[in-house]
């Protein structure tokens, strides 16, 4: 299992705020967001940039779960993501 952050900086941006922020997981930039329009992550201009969207890929590339948030306050909890992480684990035993 592999934790991805995909952000809407340029390369130089992100890499220096990773770095600063000392996150443990990989991150990657999408300035021209490509990643974002694929996985139809909404973008509100009121609110200067993308709505918050977790999702859970599998090993074959298919959203296994996704929440499609309203704001930064609107997003699941670590333990939430965990959970249904260990449910798709069970499933596929």
């Amino acid at each position: 299992m592999e934790i991805l952050a995909v952000g809407p900086n340029p390369l130089a941006t992100f890499k220096q705020y990773w770095q600063n922020e000392g996150i443990p997981f990989i991150g990657l930039p999408d300035p021209e967001h490509q990643v974002a329009i694929q996985y139809r992550q909404e973008v509100n201009l009121f609110k200067m940039g993308r709505m918050p969207l977790n999702c859970i890929v599998d090993a074959k590339g298919f959203i296994r779960y996704a929440h499609y948030g309203t704001s930064m306050s609107d997003i699941p909890s670590n333990e939430e993501l965990l959970q249904v992480i260990d449910e798709l684990n069970r499933a596929s035993n």
